[in-house]
C-alpha cells in the first residue's frame, strides 16, 4: 500500500527549502477546526525534529475541544488578538507553510499579510481548486485531511520513527475531525494503516474523542436542543433539511465558538436523510450568514455551495457565506435544496 505522495523532485525541493530556512511560519484557515490545528501542531513537531523551530499564526479563536492539543512552537499568535505581532512574524519569515486552505481568502483578515510576505510559500491542502501562487503545492483534495497529508510527507522523509505521541496526538485529531470520526470520507484502506501506526506511538484514541466530541458545556448542549426541537426544517419528501441561527439565540444560550461544532451532521441521523444546511448569522460582521452543507453518499454538497452559497468545499462537506438577511437565507436554502430535488428524492 502505497504511503508516498511526493515526487522525488517535490522531496528534494521540501528538504532545501527547510534546510536554507532560520525564520518558519505555519498558518492556517479562520475559524480553525481540528485538521488546521492538528496538521500545523504535527507539522510544527516535525519541524522541530529537524532543529528547526517554527510559529504559528491564526487568524482568530480556536475552539476548547482542540486548543488543548500538544504545541511545539510556544504561544500560537493570533491575528484578531496581535495584528501587529503577526504582521512583523511574517515580514522576518524566510519560508511559510500554508496548510489547510486553498486561497488567501479563506484567512479572512489576515489575507494581506500572507500575500505580501516575500518568502517562499508552501501549500498543503486536500481542497479542491488552489489559488494562491506558491512556491510547491502539495494538492490531494481526494485525501481525507491535511492532518493526513503531513503524515504522509513525514513519512516519506523517513522523520515518523523519531517522532513520538505528540505528533501523533495531532495528526489523529485532525483525521478524526475532518472525517466525522471516520464516518465520512474515510473508506481508503491507507487511513487505517495510518492509524495503526500512529497507535504504536501509545496515543489514547479513545480519549482523544473524548476531548474533542464530549466537550460541551451545559448550555452549549442545551442550545443544540433548542435548535434541532424548534429551528429545524425538514423536507421529509427530499430527504433535506436546514435549521437557522440568530444572534439573538447565541446571546441567550451564552454562544462561544466550538458550541454548535459538528451540528450540521446531527439532522442526517433521521432515517433517510442525505442533505443539510445551517444557517447562522455571523457574530462580528452584520448582514452576513455563515453557511455549512454535510452529505451522504455522492450527494455533491460542494456543488451546492459553489451555486447558491458563494462557497466550495468536499464532495460531502462544505461551507459558504451570504450577504443576505436571515429571512432571504432560508428562501435560498429552499431554492437550494428544490433545484437539487432530483438527486435528493
Amino acid at each position: 500500500m502505497e504511503i508516498n505522495i511526493l515526487s522525488e523532485q517535490e522531496a528534494a525541493t521540501l528538504q532545501e527549502m527547510i534546510a536554507a530556512s532560520q525564520h518558519i511560519v505555519i498558518c492556517c484557515h479562520k475559524s480553525p477546526d481540528g485538521d488546521a490545528i492538528g496538521s500545523s501542531f504535527g507539522w510544527a513537531h516535525y519541524l522541530r525534529s529537524l532543529g528547526k523551530e517554527s510559529k504559528v499564526c491564526v487568524p482568530d479563536f480556536i475552539p476548547d475541544s482542540i486548543s488543548w492539543l500538544p504545541r511545539a512552537c510556544g504561544e500560537v499568535v493570533r491575528y484578531d488578538k496581535h495584528p501587529e505581532e503577526v504582521a512583523q512574524i511574517f515580514e522576518e519569515a524566510d519560508l511559510v507553510f500554508c496548510l489547510d486552505f486553498n486561497g488567501a481568502g479563506r484567512l479572512d483578515d489576515m489575507q494581506d499579510v500572507l500575500t505580501s510576505c516575500k518568502a517562499k510559500k508552501v501549500m498543503i491542502d486536500h481542497h479542491l481548486n488552489p489559488e494562491l501562487p506558491v512556491d510547491l503545492l502539495v494538492s490531494h483534495p481526494h485525501m481525507s485531511s491535511t492532518s493526513e497529508l503531513i503524515f504522509r510527507i513525514v513519512w516519506q522523509m523517513g522523520g515518523f520513527e523519531k517522532l513520538g505521541k505528540y505528533f501523533a496526538t495531532c495528526i489523529y485529531c485532525g483525521m478524526m475531525t475532518d472525517t466525522g470520526g471516520f464516518t465520512y470520507n474515510s473508506n481508503d484502506p491507507a487511513i487505517f494503516l495510518i492509524i495503526s501506526e500512529l497507535l504504536t506511538k501509545e496515543i489514547d484514541k479513545d480519549k482523544i474523542y473524548r476531548k474533542v466530541f464530549n466537550n460541551f458545556s451545559s448550555n452549549a448542549i442545551r442550545f443544540r436542543g433548542h435548535l434541532m426541537d424548534r429551528k429545524l426544517h425538514v423536507f421529509e419528501d427530499l430527504h433535506a433539511a436546514f435549521y437557522t441561527v440568530t444572534r439573538q439565540e447565541m446571546k441567550r444560550y451564552g454562544f462561544i465558538k466550538g458550541d454548535l461544532e459538528g451540528l450540521v451532521n446531527e439532522p442526517l441521523r433521521i432515517r433517510g436523510m442525505k442533505f443539510t444546511i445551517s444557517l447562522r448569522e455571523d457574530t462580528e460582521v452584520d448582514g452576513r450568514i455563515l453557511v455549512s452543507l454535510r452529505s451522504v453518499d455522492d450527494f455533491p454538497c460542494n456543488k451546492v455551495a459553489a451555486e447558491f452559497f458563494n462557497g466550495g468545499g468536499h464532495l460531502n462537506a462544505s461551507g459558504g457565506r451570504l450577504n443576505a438577511t436571515m429571512d432571504e437565507a432560508e428562501c435560498i436554502a429552499c431554492q437550494a435544496i428544490e433545484a437539487y430535488a432530483h438527486l435528493l428524492r
